[in-house]
C-alpha cells in the first residue's frame, strides 16, 4: 500500500510523489493488466513473449 504525506497543503507535490511511487511499484501496470479477464493460456502467452524480448533486448546490448 502506497502511503504519502500531504506537506503544507501542496496537493500537487504529494499527486506528483504518489505518481512516482506507484509507477515505482508497477501499480500502473497491474492496474492495466487486470482492468478485463485474462485467460491463463493468454496470459502464459503474454509471459512467454515478455521474457523472449528481454531475451533478445539483452542480447542486443552485449
Amino acid at each position: 500500500m502506497v502511503q504519502i504525506f500531504i506537506r503544507d497543503n501542496n496537493l500537487e507535490t504529494a499527486l506528483k510523489i504518489l505518481k512516482k511511487k506507484m509507477q515505482q511499484e508497477g501499480l500502473f501496470k497491474e492496474m492495466k493488466l487486470r482492468r478485463h479477464y485474462e485467460k491463463p493460456s493468454v496470459k502464459k502467452k503474454r509471459i512467454a513473449s515478455e521474457v523472449l524480448r528481454r531475451k533478445k533486448k539483452f542480447q542486443r546490448r552485449y
